[in-house]
């Protein structure tokens, strides 16, 4: 599901994935400036959404949740998933900040309906070495071990 650059309609988004497909675990992708990274981030932080989104808006109060935890971890070890897994062709790094604007806000949110069973990758944008083939794939090895921590077995 594609969720827009929105803060409030990305909300909306998520609570209603929460409430009615009630999943296991929720993995949310977002494009981050690097051209040669994946970074998986670990945290979600409530408050600082002071820059707008596409619509021209932030958060009221710029946080996720009024009276929300200041931040929320997610169930699954990104360090230990860091620390794991490799993909060739590209650096996998660890993060404990998803950058305060929509995506932050996104698994903050997600996080906290979710109970923390939510994961966040940030990935580059698509160019000549980095295609949709090779990011699909590289997505499908992190999903993967993030299951395997879940202890859900491949399917």
């Amino acid at each position: 599901m594609q969720l827009p650059v929105v803060y409030q309609k990305a909300k909306e988004q998520v609570i209603k994935i929460w409430t009615t497909l009630q999943p296991l675990l929720t993995v949310h992708v977002g494009l981050t400036s690097s051209t040669t990274l994946i970074i998986l981030e670990q945290c979600g932080k409530n408050k600082g959404y002071q820059d707008r989104d596409a619509c021209g808006f932030h958060p009221e109060g710029a946080c996720c949740v009024i009276d929300g935890p200041e931040k929320i971890e997610s169930a699954i070890n990104m360090k230990a998933l860091w620390k794991n897994i490799s993909v060739e062709g590209i650096d996998i790094i660890f993060s404990r900040d998803a950058g305060r604007y929509v995506c932050d806000y996104t698994y903050y949110t997600s996080l906290y309906y979710g109970n923390g069973r939510a994961a966040f990758i940030h990935v580059p944008p698509l160019s000549k070495s980095v295609t949709a083939d090779f990011l699909g794939k590289a997505l499908q090895t992190i999903i993967l071990a993030m299951l395997e921590q879940c202890g859900v077995d491949h399917i």
